[in-house]
């Protein structure tokens, strides 16, 4: 079963749903702003993606942090966890689970490629 993790308002995750849907992958959608996200799943993802690529340090929500938020928040994973959990709009979107593993962002061609 797939799952997408993201906001269901933002054009990434709107391009991930259509690329799914145009596939026939059945999917479970997991919304931040509905659902929140837990620090389980965030250091299983912190431990098999990668800080570097959960974390979206390209978006106005990274941005709009102070320079002492952002320190804080990359100082070690027990901050990071708890700084995305305070602020979903912080990871990268959609996160894409599949049986074979992850994919972080709307990439076409990764998605081209996903099979049910």
């Amino acid at each position: 079963m797939f799952k997408i993790y993201g906001i269901k308002n933002c054009n990434s995750m709107k391009k991930a749903f259509d690329a799914l849907t145009a596939k026939g992958i059945a999917y479970e959608f997991h919304d931040y702003k509905k659902q929140g996200i837990d620090a389980e799943t965030l250091t299983v993802w912190l431990k098999e993606i990668g800080a570097d690529k959960v974390l979206n340090k390209k978006g106005t929500t990274w941005r709009k942090l102070s320079e002492a938020e952002q320190n804080y928040a990359t100082r070690n994973e027990s901050n990071l966890i708890e700084t995305l959990i305070a602020q979903p709009s912080l990871i990268k979107r959609p996160v894409l689970q599949t049986p074979q593993g992850y994919v972080i962002g709307f990439d076409e061609a990764a998605y081209e490629n996903l099979s049910a």
